[in-house]
């Protein structure tokens, strides 16, 4: 990794990349510190200590604690993105007519999603906004009884989703890794020392001395299980099944052989990631109505679903993250166009017929990689989440499990586009 890295840095075009993706994280960092305007920043402290939402807080990268211009972060560009992929199923005929559309059909797509952006964005700062300040020990709007003040305050927290979500297309498009999630990647690895420091010292130095030994007992153990769970991870990520394939003599390899890589995890870290955001939307509408409906049976039940701190809310999460991932793999992988390269390419999958019986065999082959993969995505951030709620551990152990995944999986990512930009640069070297 340290080789690739430094590899990478002697490359100008690479260091460029780099360059440009550590200035445009550097720049949302900012803007987390940045108060949106008509808030108490008295109460700020208030809402820091109420454990609410620290889904929303770990993806934004601690901006809703600060009630900051990324409160919501990329949450709502995620969730967007779910149901403009969603429609696409034969839902909305236009969007499925623009994804066939190529290049053109892209990008009415993503202006589909911007325009979704900015509507989940407005309701989730408002709920967000309109739940905090309902609670009188919190008193969070200045303004409680101006309806202005909400307007306003959901308004700049809109604006900065947008700017958050312009700033990871512009990763994409220039910088290195996906850009959505490398801001969140981001937020996740700025609040990890943090995280780390506030278990030991309720472990350990808060702990009086005869709790003492077992509290470095657990720091000990809860250490161990992240390596362990790195190194499972990672290699679960990076596991393949090589599917053989032979070109005919009429292509232009002449009866080379080749090998056609699916990965075991085909969808990689992105189930996690829309299966946060999907939760994290019902969620803040639900706690905007907190006080006015949280005695209602209807809500009850609505908030212990929606809720990843309760058993119940974690079996759902994980069940999205399942669906996710056999959604995900086939969209990675579209089995049909596929197939159709192979044939294009003059080339089979040994034993399978071209045509037909290549697409069902891919098809098949999916569905089987993906039940694997989404056990091991579904246990790796269920585990922490039920371990936290039976036995009251710490709430950021909980959410340790999704933060991993992302974490190891962005990670991986990345330097898998680093290695391949450096084969690429000596490839052209040696053209020349």
């Amino acid at each position: 990794m340290f080789r690739t890295l430094f590899n990478a840095i002697r490359q100008q075009d690479i260091r460029k990349k780099m360059l440009w993706t550590v200035f445009i994280l550097f720049v949302y960092r900012i803007g987390v510190h940045i108060t949106v305007p008509g808030v108490n920043p008295a109460a700020l402290q208030s809402v820091a200590n109420s454990g609410l939402l620290n889904i929303l807080n770990i993806f934004s990268g601690g901006g809703l604690l600060n009630f900051s211009l990324f409160a919501m972060g990329v949450s709502p560009y995620v969730t967007a993105q779910i149901v403009v992929q969603l429609l696409q199923l034969d839902i909305v005929p236009r969007f499925v007519e623009w994804s066939k559309q190529g290049e053109v059909g892209r990008r009415k797509l993503n202006q589909a999603t911007r325009y979704l952006t900015i509507v989940f964005a407005f309701l989730q700062s408002v709920g967000i906004t309109a739940g905090f300040n309902s609670l009188a020990a919190y008193g969070l709007v200045k303004q409680t009884n101006n309806v202005t003040s909400f307007l306003l305050i959901g308004s700049v927290m809109t604006m900065g989703t947008f700017f958050a979500m312009w700033l990871g297309e512009m990763i994409t498009e220039k910088g290195l890794g996906n850009g959505v999630s490398m801001i969140i990647f981001s937020g996740i690895i700025s609040q990890t020392p943090s995280s780390f420091y506030d278990i030991f010292k309720e472990n350990v130095l808060q702990a009086s001395k005869s709790q003492q030994v077992n509290g470095w007992v657990f720091v000990t153990v809860l250490v161990l299980a992240i390596i362990l769970v790195i190194g499972i991870t990672t290699w679960f990520y990076e596991a393949s099944r090589k599917l053989q394939i032979q070109y005919t003599r009429s292509a232009v390899s002449y009866g080379s052989e080749a090998y056609l890589p699916l990965k075991l995890n085909v969808s990689g870290v992105i189930p996690v990631i829309f299966a946060s955001s999907l939760i994290s939307t019902p969620q803040t509408i639900l706690f905007a109505f907190q006080s006015k409906y949280s005695g209602e049976q209807w809500f009850k039940i609505l908030k212990e679903i929606f809720s990843m701190q309760t058993t119940t809310g974690a079996i759902f999460y994980t069940v999205m993250i399942i669906l996710f991932t056999y959604f995900y793999a086939f969209v990675q992988v579209n089995p049909e166009k596929l197939s159709e390269n192979l044939q294009k390419q003059g080339a089979y999958i040994v034993p399978v017929r071209p045509g037909v019986e290549t697409q069902q065999f891919i098809t098949k082959m999916l569905l089987r990689l993906s039940f694997v993969g989404s056990l091991y995505l579904g246990f790796v951030a269920l585990v922490p989440l039920i371990a936290s709620d039976v036995w009251g551990l710490n709430e950021k152990i909980g959410l340790g499990g999704t933060s991993l995944l992302i974490t190891i999986g962005v990670t991986l990512d990345l330097l898998r586009q680093i290695d391949g930009l450096l084969q690429k640069k000596n490839y052209v070297g040696f053209i020349r």
